[in-house]
Parts: structure tokens; sequence; C-alpha cells
């Protein structure tokens, strides 16, 4: 039996382990300096890279030109970081080291307004915290430098130039926990590097180089020097030092102003594009940012002529009023908050549409033309002068004229009668400019012409043959004055960059003759490219997506949030032609759907839309939806494979090409077209070896 004082314990042992009896309260206290340090470094130092980052950010803000940085075993044993910048004063280097101490803001005001990369004064005390720090600095008109100790204190003089040099030895050897974390040395070199490359790509006016156990891992000299040269011909080369050549080639420029948001940069065209976003680089006010604003309008920019799941590259430099944006928002200063984030959403998207958009075969044709002209050294430079990137060819030779797809009483959603012929004003048909001369070559290929499909045949088009001086459709067009054709002239041909069509492959494609060689087009997607812009054009200016009323409305049951967008976007839906009303206070109805997905699932449809609506803006929503609907009505209306074309509809295709905004991928992201130079076809063959 148990005695009295044998059940205390087994009563004591009882309680459960919440219960107020088993709490030991502890009181409230402040924490020690250190402790604070070292909680701030678990926010601002995650690794190596960490402390790289800040102290290169504070040798950029004390105005270096050449900033070093050396490392031992991926910079957990040794990390250096040397710069020629203005250096500390000997008696502000004890206070460089205390928490939140700094000189870049002195008020709210600063806060707000702030313009350098550091402002926080938390990096040199957080990182003192958990490594063994160094601090060696002279300014201009010190005598001597002074090389402060983190741990003991100890201030003593030292030789050093103009500059600081800070070194912090055994990361984190205070908290052995946070080494566990770690990866291996070659990991975090590589964080290292990419680190400094950020801050590389952002600041082409300063020279930088890494060290790793001695050795010279990469080095970036300065490509530009204030007041001297052009700093987007400077931007570029850092560019190509940084990141290759290949994306600098692969790539267009972007300059692009709106109200107060200036992007520049470039961008990588669609061809380019990688299976991981390791190339994407955003910056606001010269600061790397990982912000989600323009991480979504940059991909925007890339909907249509982007396949599958591809990523883009780019790098663009967003310049906006730095009391328009606030980088107070992170502890690493990575990510930022803008005051209007549309207005930067929108600057950011036309900014890379628009430098995209321009066909690129005439920049192409211009700089082969440019470079045999130099190889050559004969007197032709003067036809590519006139070709810049990023413009549309401006054609001032008799050539074909341009497929007109829209025409007096034509609408959007018709495609009928976009496509077939218009009647004059006696009712007879008449074969305009844009009406389909299907020429098969005269009676003997009726048979041929019989065994077309219908809906092929409705989708073809054939411009008018007067438009070459000649009415033989299966007459080879007259090649442009001064140009070599049949082995006569100079053979460097720059009006028209896609050539002359040759034949037709197998119904699909259009091979055709330029200066560099051969082009290969898929006829389909450069059409349907064409004729998606062309109905882009055409809503914009204020033509409606036509839609149709269901026989018998399609109900099903809603969310209060569906039902909420349904009520608050129903002029968005009726732009878009669906007509989603509310049927009951749980269900919504779906009475119209647009023309062209009559076939479709209406509640599927409905759905996305709505999902679309509540979730982004409505522009942008409007905008995709329109295009997508668009996308689906040009992928029905243009020319089909196995559509047999005479040359002169190939040649009509090419030209249209030439002119047409983003004509290099259809509206699948797919190319539309392929450059086989001489070069390359000799290779296949062996000639010259």
């Amino acid at each position: 039996m148990l005695g009295v004082n044998d059940t205390t314990p087994s009563l004591a042992a009882a309680q459960p382990a919440s219960s107020p009896l088993a709490i030991t309260r502890r009181p409230i206290r402040d924490l020690p300096d250190e402790l604070i340090s070292q909680i701030a470094a678990g926010e601002v130092v995650e690794r190596p890279a960490s402390v790289v980052r800040e102290l290169v950010d504070n040798a950029l803000d004390a105005g270096a030109t050449q900033i070093t940085v050396r490392l031992s075993a991926g910079g957990v044993r040794l990390i250096t970081v040397e710069d020629d910048g203005g250096g500390i004063p000997q008696e502000e280097l004890p206070v460089a080291l205390r928490r939140h101490a700094t000189s870049k803001i002195t008020n709210l005001n600063d806060l707000e307004t702030v313009a350098t990369m550091g402002f926080r004064g938390e990096a040199l005390a957080a990182i003192a915290s958990v490594s063994e720090m160094s601090l060696l600095s002279r300014p201009i008109a010190q005598a001597s430098a002074f090389l402060l100790d983190a741990r003991s204190g100890e201030l003593r003089p030292a030789a050093r130039s103009t500059g600081t040099t800070v070194e912090v030895k055994e990361l984190f050897f205070s908290t052995p926990a946070r080494r566990k974390f770690l990866k291996t040395d070659a990991t975090e070199l590589a964080h290292c590097i990419e680190s400094v490359r950020r801050h590389a790509l952002a600041r082409p006016d300063v020279g930088f180089a890494i060290w790793h156990e001695g050795k010279l891992v990469e080095q970036w000299r300065a490509t530009f020097v204030p007041g001297q040269g052009d700093a987007q011909d400077a931007l570029a080369r850092r560019l190509s030092d940084v990141l290759g050549e290949d994306f600098v080639t692969q790539s267009v420029a972007v300059q692009h102003r709106v109200g107060p948001v200036t992007v520049t940069g470039r961008a990588g065209l669609p061809d380019a594009a990688r299976s991981r976003p390791d190339h994407q680089y955003c910056y606001v006010n010269g600061r790397f940012v990982r912000d989600k604003v323009l991480t979504h309008a940059a991909r925007s920019a890339y909907e249509d002529v982007l396949h599958g799941h591809k990523q883009p590259i780019y790098a663009l430099y967003v310049e906006i009023d730095p009391a328009r944006v606030d980088v107070n928002v992170h502890p690493t200063k990575i990510e930022v908050r803008f005051r209007d984030s549309r207005e930067v959403h929108q600057a950011v998207r036309h900014a890379v549409e628009n430098a995209l958009a321009a066909p690129r075969a005439a920049a192409l044709a211009a700089a082969a033309g440019a470079a045999a002209s130099a190889d050559t050294g004969a007197a032709t430079q003067g036809h590519t002068e006139n070709f810049k990137p990023n413009q549309p060819l401006a054609l001032n030779r008799q050539a074909q004229a341009a497929i007109k797809f829209e025409e007096r009483g034509h609408h959007v959603a018709d495609l009928q009668a976009l496509w077939g012929p218009r009647k004059d004003d006696a009712g007879t048909t008449t074969a305009g400019p844009t009406a389909p001369l299907v020429n098969w070559g005269a009676a003997a290929n009726t048979a041929e012409a019989d065994a077309v499909p219908q809906t092929i045949a409705a989708a073809s088009f054939t411009p008018p043959a007067a438009a070459w001086g000649h009415t033989d459709t299966a007459t080879e067009p007259a090649w442009p004055q001064g140009h070599g054709h049949n082995g006569t002239g100079t053979g460097n041909d720059t009006a028209w960059p896609l050539g002359k069509a040759v034949a037709q492959l197998h119904g699909v494609y259009i091979l055709a003759e330029n200066a560099q060689g051969m082009v290969i087009v898929d006829m389909h997607a450069a059409h349907e490219r064409i004729v998606y812009e062309r109905l882009k054009a055409q809503v914009d200016s204020g033509a409606r997506i036509a839609s149709q009323p269901l026989l018998i409305p399609a109900t099903f049951a809603a969310t209060p949030q569906e039902v909420a967008t349904a009520e608050e976007s129903a002029e968005v839906l009726t732009t878009l032609g669906l007509e989603v009303v509310p049927f009951s206070p749980k269900t919504l109805a779906v009475r119209a759907v647009p023309t062209t997905l009559a076939q479709g699932d209406p509640v599927e449809l409905a759905r996305s839309v709505l999902a679309e609506l509540a979730a982004h803006d409505a522009t942008t929503v409007v905008q995709r939806a329109r295009n997508e609907i668009l996308g689906t009505m040009a992928c029905h209306g243009a020319v089909r494979a196995n559509r047999k074309l005479t040359i002169d509809e190939m040649n009509a295709l090419l030209r249209q090409m030439e002119t047409t905004d983003r004509s290099d991928q259809c509206n699948h992201g797919r190319p539309t077209w392929r450059q086989l130079s001489m070069k390359e076809l000799d290779a296949l063959f062996l000639r010259g070896r």
C-alpha cells in the first residue's frame, strides 16, 4: 500500500505537460547585444554569398571603381572584399560595427527616398557577431590606414592605399548549427560568384575580380567611364562579358519610357528561351530584385511568342523615382514594393513587347550584308546602313502588294466574310485585291483543284498579279532592280530579307532564296501569325468579339466569389463575348459564349474566365482572353497544310512576314522560318574541304 507521501509524485506526474503547474515562468528581460546581433544575422547572413552581397553593396556606396573578392573554401573559411572607394575615417571605424549605425540615412525622408544600395546599418554588426571580422580602411585625406579587430575592438595603424578592406574568417564559427546547413564548397562558391555577377550587370562602370584559393575565377573590367562613350553600348559589352556573347546576339535592345518609369536593357529572343529561369535579371534603380510584378510583366510580354513552358532570358533595368518604391521591405533588400504596381507592370510589359515586335529578318539581312561588305571590301555597305534593329522594313522598290486581311463590311468574327470574295454594287462577285483567287493553273488542273478540301480553299489567298506587272501567275516574279537574279547583278539583296520563293515542299514549307542562302518557311505558322496580328488590330480599332446565345443556358453551382465577380465584371464579360448572369444566390447561368468557341464547354470557359478576373487585373484578363480567342480564330483561318500555292502567293506571304509584328513566331510560340546560310549548306556537302 502507498503511504501519504508516496501519492504526491504520482499526482505531479499525472499533470499534463501543458498544465500551469508544469510551467516554469521566466521573467521578461533585455537580451544581450551579442545575441541580438546573432538573431539579426539569421535574417541578413544566410550563407557566404550573403556576406559578399552586403560587403559589395557597401563598396559600391563608397564610390569604388574596382572591387576584388577573395574567397577560401567557398567563402566559409575566408571572405575578403577590397575596394578603392572613399574609405572610413579612423574615428568612425568603431561606430561602423554598431547595430543600426550608417552614413546612408539620417531621417525618415531619407529612408523613403533611399538611393543607396545599403541603408539599414545591420550588415557589419550581424557579420561580426557570427565570424572573426577585421576592418582596414583609409580615406584619401588620412595619412595612414587603420585596422580594427571586431572581436577585441583593438585599433592600430596599418599600411593600405585609399579604400577599404573587410576580412571575414570562419563564418558561423560561433553558431555551429548554422554551419551544418551550408552546402559543399563548390556550391557556396557558385552562389558567391552569382552574387557578384548581379552587381556587375548593374554597374558597367566598376571593375570586378573574384579569386578563390589564390586563383582568378572571374574578372570583368569596367566598360564605361562616366562622361565618355555611350552607356547602352557599355552595358551591352558588360552583358556580353558576364553572360556571354550569345546573350547579346540572341537579344534585342529595350528602351521605353512612360510617365515616371524608364525601362532599358535587353530582352532575349524567343529562340533563346531556356528550360530554367536562370538568366532573368531585374533591377530597380540599380538594385537587383526578385519582384512578382516585374516577373509577371516580362512573362506576359512573351505570352504569344514562347512555345510550351520555356523561360525567357532578359536583363531589365527599371528607373523610377525612389519615392515611388519602398525598398525597406525585406532584410536582404531583395524585395521591393511599388506605390503604383500597375504603371510599372504596364511599362515593363510594353517595353518588352515593343522590343520583340519588329521582324528580325531585316536586321539579320543587314548584319549579314555588313559582314560580307567588311570581308570583301566592296562598296555595298550603303544598302545595310538604312536597316536598324527593332525597326520594321520599309520597302521602297517594286514589290508585291501586301495581303489585305481587312476590307469594308468584313467583321472579325465572320471568317467567311473575311476571306471570301466581296460583291460589287450589282451583286456580282468580284476578285478584288483581297479576294481569294484560287488559280490552279487553268483548266488542266481542274481535277487537282477539286481534290482540295473546301475548308482549305476557303482560307486561301492570292495577291493581284497586276502588282508584278504581268498576268501570268505561273511566271516567276521580277527580282528588284540592282540586285542579282539568275546570275546577274550583285546578288546581295537586302530589300527582301526573306528573299524570293522558289518552291513549295510537300504543301507545308516554302523554300526561298535570299542573299545569305536558303530560307525555309512554315507557311501555316507564318500565315497564322499574320492573320492573328490583323485580327488584333481590328479588335483594337473598336470591333467586338461576336457572341452566340445558347439555346438552353448552361447553369452551374458557383462560389460566392464567382457570383460576386460575375456581377462586378459584367461589362468585361460582355467584351469577351460571354454573358454570365446570376440564376440564383448560389447558381450562375451562361447565356452566350464567343462564336468561335461555341463548340466548347461553356461552364468550363466561364469558370476559367471568372477565376482569371478574380486573380488579376481586368485589363490584363481581357487582353489575354481576347488573344486566346483571336488565336483560335487565326489558327482556323490560316492557310492549311497541303494547300498548293503559286509563286505569287508564296512571295506575297514572304513580303507580309517582313512587315508584320512578331512574325518570327506563330501565336503558339513555334518558329515560322529558319535561315540556312551558304556556309552551312557548304558544310553539309563538305565543300571547300
